[in-house]
């Protein structure tokens, strides 16, 4: 994680109805979403969001449908004003942007990935993938040679002359990206990219959005409600619930660490292996000497899914864990198994007998 705030989310309140500044009120004085729009007439949409989305890092808003994550997003470029609240970009106050700062800000820092593709049909995947340099007043030429080359990176090259009916879901997703990437803002904003997509073909999509994070280094906010996504690529989660935060912060630890029973409900069913990550279980070694009797080295990112085929299973092992070639930490396969087991289940076992 960069130690650079390039988000800031201070105090984020957002209410719905004739008179949210009303609302807001009752809202700070404890009344909740659901007693908000019986006694009230307003919904509640975000309560108290604070958060801080660093440079370079993928910061994952998650929830369920009507959590307030959509809602979220697109408060960071102001398609929806907040009832109170503080949002900073590089240190900026956004909310004090007129309309040309605004424009700017949409134009040239943030660029959006819809769900829904938002393709114009009538234009072709280049044409399409050039729009934001376009509206700055680009040439043609360059703005197609741009929106060209993009294409190219994200898997389209021999396609910039389909039209959106010509290309699969898949595809028109991949103009999505290149479009994004055609006006180099630094801030990517993705509302639900991937969700209408085949499951084979947004796993494709993750990949090659980490791919071309691991060069690009963008900003970029990620929402969605699948907890597999969100652990595959968040460097920072944020998990709402009716507009409010749960949980916050480095996806393995809530991974490990649950704070509330919706949380561990969301993580009951996934897969610890494939996800948990050696450095999440390990034993640092802070300076120390490793153990002269470990049976190999791990990688500190290596899952715990390829530390048990390493081991062949067996639990009596040890290895080495290792970070671009030096020595961190030890992982003892006794730690690895216990990992495997939800919190909650294990609780409930210890309990029970």
């Amino acid at each position: 994680m960069s130690g650079k705030v390039k988000i800031a989310i201070r105090s984020l309140y957002k209410i719905f109805g004739v008179d949210p500044k009303a609302a807001l009120d009752q809202v700070r004085a404890g009344v909740g979403k659901a007693d908000l729009l019986e006694r009230h007439g307003h919904v509640l949409g975000l309560q108290d969001i604070d958060i801080d989305m660093h440079e370079s890092d993928i910061t994952v808003i998650m929830g369920l449908s009507g959590s307030g994550k959509s809602t979220l997003i697109r408060h960071l470029n102001r398609l929806i004003e907040p009832t109170s609240g503080q949002i900073e970009v590089d240190g900026e106050d956004v909310l004090a942007y007129d309309e040309e700062r605004l424009r700017s800000l949409r134009r040239e820092v943030m660029s959006m990935v819809f769900q829904k593709f938002a393709l114009m049909p009538h234009r072709t995947a280049a044409e399409n993938a050039g729009t934001t340099l376009q509206v700055r007043g680009v040439s043609q030429r360059e703005y197609l040679a741009e929106a060209r080359k993009w294409l190219e990176r994200v898997g389209l090259i021999g396609y910039e002359n389909h039209y959106p009916h010509q290309l699969s879901g898949g595809m028109q997703q991949r103009i999505g990206i290149a479009r994004a990437l055609t006006s180099n803002s630094p801030i990517m904003l993705m509302d639900e990219a991937f969700s209408a997509l085949d499951p084979l073909i947004r796993t494709d999509m993750q990949d090659l959005l980490l791919e071309l994070q691991k060069e690009l280094h963008k900003t970029i906010v990620f929402i969605t409600h699948d907890l597999d996504e969100a652990l595959k690529l968040a460097d920072r989660l944020v998990i709402l619930k009716d507009g409010h935060i749960v949980q916050q912060g480095e996806p393995q630890y809530i991974l490990l660490n649950p704070n509330d029973p919706y949380i561990e409900d969301f993580v009951s069913d996934i897969n610890r292996a494939r996800v948990l990550r050696v450095r999440s279980i390990m034993t640092p070694l802070n300076g120390g000497e490793p153990p002269a009797d470990a049976h190999g080295e791990v990688d500190l990112n290596d899952t715990l899914e390829d530390t048990i085929t390493r081991s062949g299973g067996d639990t009596s092992h040890s290895f080495v864990v290792m970070c671009e070639g030096t020595p961190v930490g030890v992982l003892e396969m006794t730690n690895l198994v216990k990992a495997l087991v939800p919190r909650v289940a294990s609780e409930a076992g210890a309990r029970k007998y």
